[in-house]
């Protein structure tokens, strides 16, 4: 050892205690050796718990395979039917806002047409419209009373035969009958000139109802739309019997296109039944009683008879009960509202006075869709 080294070791004190030194450098190999032999320990810990977890990985891939999904997955809740498919199929469905009669106006004789008597709800002062319908008629006409060659422009007509048959003719070459249960659906559009005649003996009666067209539609070209009573849909749930002619009813829908979104529902009710319908949010409806006497939007509302139209409220729907010993007979029909301004001129319905002006002008000089109007004539 050099003396340099010894002066150190002197002024470190180690010189005169070399115990204490090689006891430190003793415990320090030590420690190093237990250092290694927990990284060894842990090393082999770790390796155990990679094996065991991909044991278990292992373990729950197969038990996929071979243990059956049923016993692995909890139960299926089961499917709830949407409230327009088990509502609808059901007369019998109370709703939590039932839609109120507002108003009721009673349909008294006019005549109308050549020798034609019509009972008018809709269209009279009372209720001079109900957006989007315009007009309401219970016809009674017998030969030779009837509506002989006319004109339409900017609506629709829908032709409800409840007894007897009507012959329809146009400028367009079209000619058919309706009878009992018929419905003819109409679209004037941009202008047609039709008669509408009994075909039989005897008192022939119906409803035709009028539906407004919204701007865009007022002058397409005219179309028909015809279902005979057999294809009408229909349905029938606890002594209530719907014939669909235009919307959804008891499960039943109507193939029939409407322009303007469009409800028409012919109900037959027997004694002590009663009836829940849903009518979407937001349209105009009405009812109108055809046969016998019901009770309408409120259970302790009073009895309404034949003849009536009632303006239903807002709501989910309409509630009818038969508290009577015979049928109740009448339609529901609502509508979308359009929104958009009215102007009427006898078979001309458009959105403003110039418009009115403007059809009354093409019908009398025959053109815009009134060309063959001047060279036409029915056989009736």
């Amino acid at each position: 050892m050099t003396t340099t080294m010894m002066r150190l070791r002197q002024h470190l004190g180690l010189a005169s205690s070399p115990a204490i030194y090689t006891s430190a450098i003793a415990r320090l190999g030590n420690n190093t050796a237990h250092h290694r032999r927990r990284t060894s320990t842990t090393s082999t810990t770790q390796k155990q718990l990679l094996f065991l977890l991909l044991v278990i990985l292992l373990l729950l891939a197969l038990s996929f395979v071979l243990i059956p999904s049923s016993v692995l997955l909890p139960p299926a809740r089961p499917r709830i039917m949407s409230s327009s498919a088990s509502d609808s199929a059901s007369p019998a469905a109370p709703f939590e806002k039932p839609r109120a009669v507002v108003k009721k106006v009673l349909a008294e004789s006019q005549p109308e047409g050549q020798g034609a008597t019509v009972r008018r709800s809709i269209g009279r002062h009372e209720l001079r419209s109900l957006d989007p319908f315009l007009l309401l008629d219970e016809f009674s006409v017998s030969k030779p009373a009837g509506f002989p060659d006319h004109p339409h422009r900017g609506f629709e007509t829908v032709t409800y035969m409840l007894e007897g048959a009507f012959t329809h003719q146009d400028f367009a070459g079209h000619k058919g009958t309706i009878k009992t249960g018929d419905v003819q659906w109409m679209t004037a559009g941009r202008g047609i000139v039709h008669s509408e005649m009994p075909a039989g003996d005897g008192v022939q009666k119906g409803l035709q109802l009028w539906i407004n067209l919204s701007s865009k539609d007022k002058v397409i070209e005219p179309r028909y739309q015809e279902l005979e009573s057999k294809d009408i849909s229909r349905a029938e749930v606890d002594g209530v019997e719907a014939r669909v002619i235009a919307g959804e009813a008891l499960g039943a829908a109507s193939p029939v296109y409407t322009r303007t979104p469009t409800m028409y529902v012919d109900f037959t009710m027997r004694p002590g039944s009663r009836l829940h319908q849903p009518v979407p949010e937001g349209w105009n409806a009405f009812v109108y009683v055809v046969e016998g006497d019901g009770v309408f939007g409120r259970e302790k509302a009073a009895p309404t008879t034949a003849h009536h139209c009632l303006v239903l409220g807002p709501g989910d729907g309409l509630s009818v009960w038969n508290r009577s010993d015979r049928s109740l007979r009448f339609v529901l029909v609502a509508g979308k509202p359009l929104g958009e301004p009215v102007v009427q001129h006898g078979p001309f319905v458009m959105n403003s006075r110039a418009e009115i002006q403007q059809a009354m002008e093409d019908y009398y000089y025959g053109k815009n869709g009134f060309e063959r109007a001047s060279q036409w004539s029915s056989s009736a």
